[in-house]
């Protein structure tokens, strides 16, 4: 494998199964160039050695979003004595393409413990905000492609408010960067039969790991390969899933990543 095109695996899976009910997953583990065998759980079925390798190469993308500053929140000014300051950390993604959802949540934290309360300024007529936990969530149309300058969210203890910088969100129509997965096929049922029904293979992946979402049906027992393509600059993480005849789909596969520029 060319080194130069090789993305990196990264840990074990959880083995969360969504909404199938299903049973739990061993990852796969990195071992000095050799990724070792995984089991992913089937309802009633392992399937052997699920192994997720991602191939990287050198994307760019021809717009690019304004945006994001460091993770510091500015100064509060006139924090009384005795009340300490809340904080608020986080980069909000500065690019999002349409018909895809975006998703960000500041972390804040009061050393008083004091209930803390969010806002946000310049909202984005495409996104909802929650004034409980800071998420900044929605999924923009083509009717949105545009620059959504000056965003900026708060945090506030009562007394005083602190905020992140301010950011944009370049909501584009396209995007250029890709990746490409490929994986082992399961073979084998858990009784130790062959397996004989596998259908095809889910493929799920998001900015954060465990929160995957955007995904893609891949239709056929044969395929060990596909790209995923028009993605934003930003970290994606990667996991694939097998299903059967009946549809029944197995847990997550190792978790892989790759970094879009």
């Amino acid at each position: 494998m060319d080194s130069r095109n090789t993305g990196t695996i990264v840990g074990g899976a959880s083995g969360t199964p969504g909404a199938h009910g299903l049973s739990q997953v061993r990852g796969s583990h990195w071992h000095g160039g050799a990724v070792t065998e995984s089991c992913v759980s089937l309802r009633k079925r392992t399937f052997k050695a699920l192994q997720l390798v991602v191939l990287v190469s050198s994307v760019a993308l021809a717009a690019c979003g304004g945006g994001g500053g460091d993770d510091s929140a500015a100064n509060p000014p006139g924090n009384p004595p005795g009340n300490r300051a809340p904080t608020i950390l986080g980069t909000p993604a500065a690019q999002v393409m349409q018909n895809t959802a975006y998703s960000f949540t500041p972390t804040a934290a009061d050393a008083d413990n004091n209930t803390l309360t969010f806002s946000i300024t310049n909202l984005p007529a495409w996104a909802s905000f929650s004034a409980a936990t800071g998420a900044l969530t929605g999924t923009p149309t083509a009717s949105n492609v545009a620059n959504y300058p000056n965003i900026q969210i708060s945090v506030s203890d009562g007394t005083v408010t602190v905020s992140l910088p301010s950011f944009s969100i370049n909501v584009v129509a396209t995007a250029s960067g890709a990746a490409t997965l490929s994986w082992t096929p399961p073979t084998q049922n858990t009784d130790g039969t062959s397996l004989t029904d596998l259908a095809g293979y889910k493929i799920y992946w998001g900015t954060s790991q465990g929160n995957y979402t955007s995904s893609k049906t891949i239709n056929g027992a044969g395929t060990t390969s596909d790209m995923v393509q028009q993605l934003v600059p930003g970290k994606y993480y990667f996991v694939v899933t097998a299903f059967d005849a009946d549809s029944n789909e197995s847990g997550y596969s190792n978790v892989a990543t790759k970094t879009v520029m």
